[in-house]
């Protein structure tokens, strides 16, 4: 997985019209697993669609991977390294600007399933 892209694109499955909705989306990775963030927190359709059905696809680049994805408990040991990754991946050098965002923002996690899809 290319984790030197700016962005991926993120489908859920809509949680009332079973239709795929894709939005584009920062990302980090360690390992297997793809850390987003949403700033509009549970407000967020893209958050309402995981937690209704946690299965996606992610494309990242020219790959697209299957995954399966978590809303993670906040102040664990995961959600401060997403934070972090997402942090250190877009917070332009000596900047603060996204630090807000950083702290407030919604943690998930994908846990990307076998390779590509």
């Amino acid at each position: 997985m290319d984790a030197g892209q700016s962005f991926c694109y993120l489908t859920t499955t809509g949680r009332r019209t079973g239709t795929p909705h894709t939005i584009e989306i920062w990302f980090a990775v360690r390992g297997t697993t793809m850390y987003l963030m949403s700033g509009g927190r549970d407000g967020a359709d893209w958050v309402k669609n995981i937690r209704a059905d946690p299965r996606v696809r992610v494309g990242v680049g020219d790959e697209t991977y299957e995954g399966v994805a978590r809303v993670l408990a906040e102040a664990t040991d995961e959600d401060a390294l997403a934070r972090r990754l997402m942090l250190e991946k877009y917070q332009p050098a000596g900047s603060d600007e996204l630090r807000s965002w950083g702290r407030s923002a919604l943690a998930v996690a994908v846990d990307v399933e076998g390779g590509r899809a």
